[in-house]
């Protein structure tokens, strides 16, 4: 029997340069670039995934992949737009830049207000820059609990967790939109 297919749309959302579209381009073209582009506008990718085990069947979901311009005066205007239809959100915070974090609950409110409350997949990323880092687990842990939401530790650069993070996102939306339609 073929598996059963999901359309996603997926959300970035972060300050500027903590590697929203480094993460992006890591997870869809298995690439990393170190050069700093900074995003003007909106950038869509799309990837598939495979999301085993929803209700005792195999779902394939397409992600598709929103990245904004980090700046809060583009967010403002554009949020109607950009965050419209988005199922998940992935809120992006530097570890090197405590403040990256605290940003964040601003951005988080800027999609709850167009979207209601979705589910929230939070990656601290440039963590193969550790030993610079501003925030660690405790600091993670206490922001992401008020969203019940899991974090991952990533790098763009080494890859690490980035695969993780996107599949665990996608997990829980299959799980969370098919898991309601059955009940």
């Amino acid at each position: 029997m073929d598996a059963r297919r999901m359309k996603i749309k997926i959300c970035l959302v972060g300050e500027a340069a903590v590697g929203k579209t480094s993460l992006i381009r890591r997870f869809v073209l298995e690439d990393f670039d170190d050069k700093y582009i900074q995003t003007l506008g909106t950038k869509v990718s799309k990837k598939e995934l495979n999301v085993p085990n929803v209700g005792g069947e195999a779902v394939k979901v397409d992600m598709t992949i929103w990245d904004i311009m980090g700046q809060k005066g583009f967010r403002e205007l554009l949020k109607e737009a950009y965050f419209y239809g988005a199922k998940g959100v992935i809120a992006v915070c530097d570890v090197t830049r405590k403040t990256t974090l605290d940003d964040l609950d601003d951005w988080i409110e800027g999609v709850y207000s167009v979207t209601g409350k979705i589910p929230i997949q939070f990656m601290a990323n440039k963590w193969d820059l550790k030993d610079q880092a501003e925030l660690g687990e405790e600091e993670l842990v206490q922001a992401t609990k008020a969203y019940d939401s899991p974090f991952f530790l990533t790098s763009a650069k080494t890859g690490e967790n980035v695969e993780s993070a996107f599949q665990n996102l996608a997990e829980r939306i299959a799980k969370d939109k098919l898991g309601k339609k059955e009940a």
